[in-house]
């Protein structure tokens, strides 16, 4: 079937779950997760998921296309007298990167392969993930993670859109050091699970700024409340800028528990 002129017909975002899913299912089966009956359980696996809420579905051949790009980029012969390229991109928002032709790949039956791997993908969808811009230092809600590229020290680097920004603010970002998951805000009747010493995410309002930015706690002066309301005060050190400042309740939120 020919594609559409409207690229956005064509177009499929894959969430990070689904690209850390996909890189698994290659290490496993390598060329035969080319196969066309395969791509399309993944495709359907994804797509049923509850992380695509409110998104597009996505096609068997954009899975197919995905494993392609990776195969080619695995396949390609490494030179001895040329420089090693300094990035190798896997662009899944550019539709002249991808592969015309589908490969004509032998598949060996495992029919309950992504069965038994649709349990992590799952794991990995019901997550809301935040990022760290590098224009300010802040963390941002993740919209959605738009493309990766792995940098020849073999770093992962995902492209992301912030929640509530346009494509003018997308930016690459670093998965080790700059996606995590996502900050719980702290209910009152939850506030001693908070300890000196925890790691919050926080929120630091200046005269020119506010942003959320990661702060350590130094101190906490528990106060007498209820379940709807507290009083304690939380001294963090922010790592932004190493000031101090007391913090409500209100303006912290707790790292997710392992």
């Amino acid at each position: 079937m020919a594609a559409s002129d409207d690229s956005s017909h064509y177009f499929t975002e894959f969430t990070l779950s689904e690209i850390v899913d996909m890189e698994n299912l290659y290490k496993e089966l390598g060329d035969q997760s080319l196969h066309k009956d395969f791509c399309q359980t993944v495709a359907s696996t994804f797509s049923c998921s509850v992380n695509r809420n409110g998104k597009s579905s996505i096609t068997w051949k954009q899975v197919q296309i995905w494993f392609q790009e990776k195969l080619k980029h695995q396949s390609q012969p490494k030179s001895k007298t040329l420089p090693s390229p300094p990035l190798q991109i896997h662009d899944l928002s550019n539709p002249s990167s991808y592969a015309s032709n589908a490969s004509n790949a032998t598949f060996v039956g495992n029919s309950t392969f992504v069965q038994t791997r649709k349990g992590k993908a799952s794991d990995l969808a019901d997550l809301a993930f935040e990022a760290k811009s590098a224009r300010d230092y802040a963390w941002y809600d993740v919209s959605s993670f738009l493309t990766y590229r792995v940098l020849r020290t073999g770093e992962l680097e995902v492209r992301v859109r912030f929640s509530g920004f346009d494509n003018r603010h997308d930016e690459w970002v670093n998965v080790k050091t700059s996606v995590r998951e996502r900050s719980i805000p702290v209910e009152p009747s939850e506030c001693g699970r908070v300890n000196v010493g925890d790691l919050l995410l926080c929120f630091q309002e200046r005269e020119d700024q506010a942003l959320y930015c990661d702060g350590h706690v130094l101190n906490i002066k528990r106060g007498i409340h209820d379940h709807a309301r507290c009083n304690c005060v939380f001294l963090v050190r922010y790592e932004l800028d190493n000031t101090e400042e007391s913090l409500g309740l209100e303006r912290i939120c707790r790292r997710p528990e392992d």
